[in-house]
């Protein structure tokens, strides 16, 4: 890259995630690449989340009644300045080539809106736990997002600033998968690109906001539906769509059957029977084989209780 280097925005989203706010901000501000401007969207914190960002004086801090995680997200968009962004939840890391990774693909695909690459499992320490190895998807990456959701985690993706101010950030009325949502209407209008770098931690512990299954299941179909008017017009993309909401549905269906069972098991009945209607009204596919499976499974446990019956018999 010749001339003066583009800015590049990292934007960190926080909400009551002060005690990981700190190593988050040190990712960003630890990249290979320069300049980076980091800025910090207090989602109505009511934890140390200002005291933890006023430790880093060279980053901007921004204040905002509780909206919700794509409104502090859209806030991000509109108080940063860079060409290009990362978007980098308060409890996630960047590794430090990240952004220099990420931007000289984008810098050499100026048609192209955004770019995602790898990410690490690591648990609420920080301590490595696995790889991600993403699927396989074709050439028509809008196709791959139909099929689900490929990128897996958001602090993977570096945007340019035109294609997401044109298509109005992220969508406010979306409790949850706001990112898939902008991942599919981006693509549905521009090129996008991938890489086979890892760039980003994902950091594990029992407030990941992925763990709500009766947000995540009904809300990553909801925004799967809305792709239907598009979709439906090639043969292609109409098969991605149905493979798609077969993905999601197996995907979160077995961990709601898993978790309604251990729920009934420990005398939790209505979260079980909410869990129940869930899979009922959103996954009845995965119900339907589940339930196939239990009546061959018992039916084998007759059968052999009756043929041990009979031999006691003779």
């Amino acid at each position: 890259m010749s001339g003066q280097r583009p800015l590049v925005s990292v934007v960190i989203p926080c909400f009551n995630h002060g005690r990981f706010l700190g190593d988050a901000i040190a990712s960003a501000l630890a990249q290979t690449y320069t300049p980076v401007e980091v800025v910090v969207v207090d989602d109505g914190s009511t934890d140390d989340t200002a005291a933890v960002a006023a430790r880093f004086p060279s980053v901007r801090y921004v204040h905002q009644e509780n909206a919700g995680l794509a409104a502090a997200r859209n806030t991000g968009l509109r108080e940063s300045r860079g060409a290009y962004l990362a978007f980098l939840d308060a409890d996630d890391l960047l590794l430090p080539q990240a952004l220099e990774t990420s931007l000289e693909l984008l810098e050499r695909s100026p048609e192209c809106a955004f770019v995602s690459g790898w990410f690490r499992y690591v648990d609420a320490d920080g301590v490595l736990e696995s790889i991600d190895v993403p699927p396989k998807v074709p050439a028509d990456l809008y196709l791959g997002f139909l099929r689900g959701n490929y990128v897996g985690m958001h602090a993977t993706v570096m945007y340019r600033r035109a294609p997401l101010e044109a298509a109005h950030g992220f969508d406010v009325s979306l409790p949850a998968c706001e990112d898939y949502d902008l991942y599919l209407r981006l693509a549905a209008e521009h090129p996008v690109l991938r890489h086979d770098e890892v760039v980003a931690d994902y950091r594990q512990h029992t407030a990941n906001m992925s763990r709500d299954l009766t947000l995540m299941l009904p809300t990553v179909l909801a925004v799967l539906r809305r792709q239907w008017p598009r979709a439906r017009r090639s043969a292609e993309h109409r098969r991605g769509y149905r493979t798609g909401w077969r993905t999601w549905q197996m995907h979160y269906g077995p961990l709601a059957w898993e978790e309604a069972a251990r729920c009934w098991r420990s005398g939790e009945r209505r979260a079980a029977i909410r869990l129940g209607l869930l899979l009922v009204r959103y996954a009845p596919r995965y119900l339907f084989e589940v339930t196939l499976e239990a009546l061959a499974g018992a039916k084998k446990r007759v059968s052999r209780s009756i043929g041990r019956r009979l031999l006691r018999v003779r």
